[in-house]
């Protein structure tokens, strides 16, 4: 899947981040990223990405190949971006003057620019939010350690919640709420012994 990235000139206001620039990964998909089992949930927000990799590189200058490996240990190794994401990323912030390139042993290594410095300022609250995202996106991939059983077990479940719509009405609806409760109470209690009848 190809990735389409627009790339905006120098004189964008740094707080413009959360909402140009390229698109950040959503299901794992080729080009974009790698979450176990090959789909999962989105893992950034729009603007996320770009929040992160700054305050990354403010903490330490960082090549490309950095980044993604800090990420990655951010997620436990659940997930990790790919560069086809991470470079024009990089790129973007580049071009935005909110950090600098120097090549390295031909490879670039990237420092934060006192522009940048301020922009994270101005995003403060921001980047709590991303971090915050980061911690539940982590949680919910490792939902998807689960065995292939389940997974299809799951699909067949939502495949038959679709297959429903328009015929609801109110006797349903209880039918199958309750249907729906009692087995979500049964996975959480786990498997117990029938009570003996005295």
């Amino acid at each position: 899947m190809s990735e389409h990235i627009h790339h905006h000139p120098p004189h964008h206001k740094p707080r413009d981040l959360d909402i140009n620039g390229p698109d950040e990964p959503r299901h794992g998909h080729r080009g974009q990223g790698r979450e176990r089992g090959g789909r999962g949930p989105r893992v950034f927000a729009p603007g996320d990405l770009k929040i992160l990799l700054l305050a990354l590189i403010a903490e330490q200058p960082c090549h490309g190949y950095d980044l993604i490996r800090q990420i990655e240990s951010m997620f436990d190794g659940a997930y990790t971006p790919s560069p086809g994401v991470i470079y024009p990323t990089l790129t973007f912030l580049e071009e935005g003057e909110l950090i600098t390139g120097n090549a390295d042993a031909g490879k670039k290594r990237y420092s934060i620019t006192d522009t940048g410095r301020q922009s994270l300022v101005d995003q403060a609250v921001a980047l709590d939010g991303v971090r915050t995202r980061i911690d539940v996106s982590k949680r919910s991939l490792r939902g998807h350690d689960r065995p292939a059983e389940i997974h299809e077990a799951v699909h067949n479940l939502r495949h038959a919640l679709q297959m429903h719509n328009g015929r609801w009405n109110p006797a349903e609806i209880t039918r199958v709420r309750q249907l729906l409760n009692d087995t979500a109470k049964a996975i959480v209690d786990g498997p117990h012994t029938p009570a003996t009848q005295e």
